[in-house]
């Protein structure tokens, strides 16, 4: 029995593809073959797949289906967290989601999820992602506090549905955790944050994360071991779309 996670899939099965690097980059050409052939000479149906968020284009639960529907046809046990980009999942909603695809998808959100002796928990997260202002020799001396003061907001919000899960995990009895995000535990910024705090906090084994797709932002947050934590970049064209092995 193995842990797997991925992230960014990016599927527009039935909607309308939205980001120009799909169509340009050549890593994203027949990604959803490449992604299903390695899933299925990898993934065992014992084994489970976590799925980092940004699965779908799809604006609503109809036109996301044929991309969960794909989702749900891989290989082993399917969770998923929620993406930026995640239009279908509103998250007042993960309930009636987790009722819809009850024993083929299980949605990640004020939860968790129980793997061996481990919880898995996770939320979207957040982070500020600029504008940065910088002067000639690359030094930070200013940035949009519009949005630094909305991340601050949306941060807070996703730390308290983190601490949900950790809280739902740790009343039924478990002391392990591997924590996931769609957005990195930090910015560029940053060496530490509320979510890295968190998972010290809570004492978890890992910290895996997405979001950060295309070569030049693979390495904008944490890698490695950190302060006791393992942190892991699970982007899907950074992974080639070959699943991680997270935990055996």
């Amino acid at each position: 029995m193995s842990l797997y996670a991925i992230g960014d899939l990016h599927l527009h099965f039935a909607s309308e593809l939205k980001a120009p690097g799909q169509l340009t980059d050549p890593v994203w050409r027949g990604h959803e073959e490449r992604f299903l052939a390695n899933c299925r000479a990898l993934v065992r149906a014992e084994d489970t797949l976590v799925l980092a968020g940004d699965h779908s284009w799809g604006k609503n639960p109809e036109q996301a289906g044929p991309d969960l529907d794909f989702i749900a046809a891989l290989p082993g046990r399917k969770i998923l967290l929620r993406g930026n980009h995640d239009m279908f999942w509103d998250a007042k909603k993960t309930a009636a989601l987790n009722g819809r695809y009850a024993g083929r998808l299980f949605f990640l959100q004020n939860n968790y999820c129980a793997y061996s002796d481990t919880a898995l928990v996770g939320t979207k997260g957040f982070t500020f992602e600029g504008p940065f202002y910088l002067d000639r020799r690359r030094r930070i001396v200013g940035w949009d506090e519009r949005e630094a003061a909305r991340a601050e907001k949306l941060v807070a919000r996703e730390l308290e549905r983190l601490r949900l899960s950790f809280e739902a995990a740790r009343s039924d009895g478990y002391r392990r955790f591997v924590v996931f995000l769609h957005y990195p535990p930090t910015n560029i910024l940053e060496e530490a944050s509320g979510f890295t705090a968190m998972a010290e906090e809570y004492g978890a084994q890992q910290v895996v994360y997405a979001h950060c797709h295309g070569e030049s932002r693979f390495h904008n947050s944490l890698e490695g071991l950190h302060r006791g934590v393992s942190y892991s970049l699970v982007s899907g064209d950074f992974l080639r779309w070959m699943p991680k092995r997270i935990l055996d």
